[in-house]
């Protein structure tokens, strides 16, 4: 399995590939509509990766930036196999990963972010902002992009954009960087991948299980439904909104419930729930009553970073 995220042109996102898939993701790129693929570290690092473009018929174009503009790096090649092996000797950052392929230097700008002029705010709007910013950085679901934009979007007041694209790039790569070194010193499985693990053996057992989903309850019990597998007889979700609690100290809300609406169903997908959090070596408390929400709490959420 590698440490990375593969994002494709129709808008898939794949984390943690194995060597399997990632072949499969090269071997198929070319068709319109799937032409390039970008590869990230885990976590994703400003000015950290490597794409390919390929065009059904011609030759594979492949590209890294380790860092800075003035290393990034270009090849060809006819033949996927070549491609499949540079990309996962980049994930493992092997020795000599790069020498299968002929490379060279490629001038591209220094980017938005790097350019960007200083903020031009008060300093309650800084606070505002890197708060904001902040909170849902350590929330730990959203990527370098996603905050970006919403650090973009975060003071906007009718026309007045006092943010642009590149400021917000910028605070948030720094944000980030102060977050990847912080989580530099966390050692052993932490309580979100505890969380996580729970959450991936009740779906197993035909519980829909999701982590963030949606923006609140209400969109939460509309969708959940259409969120997992055919065969499923319950669900249990976290909203984001659950998620800055959680990420602010508080203890995390689970909203649970069966899909036949019996509230003998739904006490059942409790007690399935309850287990396997405390298998997971989480506490919960809940009174099985089917009408209250499922509580973890102490949580101590350091959830790492992906990108």
């Amino acid at each position: 399995m590698f440490e990375i995220v593969v994002c494709t042109e129709n808008g898939e996102r794949h984390v943690r590939v194995a060597a399997g898939e990632l072949a499969g993701l090269v071997g198929r790129v070319g068709g319109a509509g799937d032409r390039f693929l970008v590869v990230q570290r885990i976590p994703d690092l400003p000015d950290d990766f490597a794409q390919v473009w390929h065009e059904a018929g011609g030759d594979y174009t492949v590209e890294y930036r380790d860092g800075a503009a003035d290393r990034h790096f270009r090849a060809a090649t006819d033949r996927s196999q070549a491609v499949v092996a540079a990309l996962a000797g980049w994930a493992r950052r092997e020795v000599g990963w790069d020498r299968g392929l002929s490379w060279s230097p490629l001038e591209v700008g220094a980017g938005a972010a790097r350019d960007a002029p200083a903020l031009d705010l008060d300093e309650e709007e800084r606070r505002e902002l890197a708060e904001h910013v902040r909170r849902v950085l350590v929330g730990g679901y959203a990527t370098r992009a996603e905050l970006a934009q919403l650090a973009e979007e975060c003071l906007v007041d009718g026309e007045r954009r006092p943010v642009s694209r590149g400021q917000a790039q910028a605070l948030v790569d720094r944000l980030w960087l102060d977050r990847v070194a912080e989580q530099a010193s966390w050692r052993g499985e932490t309580d979100p991948e505890r969380l996580a693990r729970a959450f991936a053996a009740l779906d197993e057992a035909g519980i829909t299980a999701r982590e963030n989903f949606t923006c609140c309850r209400s969109c939460g019990q509309s969708e959940i439904g259409s969120a997992g597998e055919p065969g499923a007889w319950g669900y249990v979700y976290f909203h984001t909104q659950c998620t800055e609690s959680v990420a602010a100290g508080y203890g995390l809300t689970l909203l649970y419930g069966a899909f036949d609406g019996r509230s003998e169903t739904t006490a059942a997908v409790g007690d399935e729930v309850v287990a396997s959090l405390e298998a997971a070596g989480l506490r919960a408390t809940w009174d099985r009553d089917p009408d209250r929400v499922i509580t973890v709490d102490p949580l101590d959420w350091r959830r790492r970073l992906v990108g």
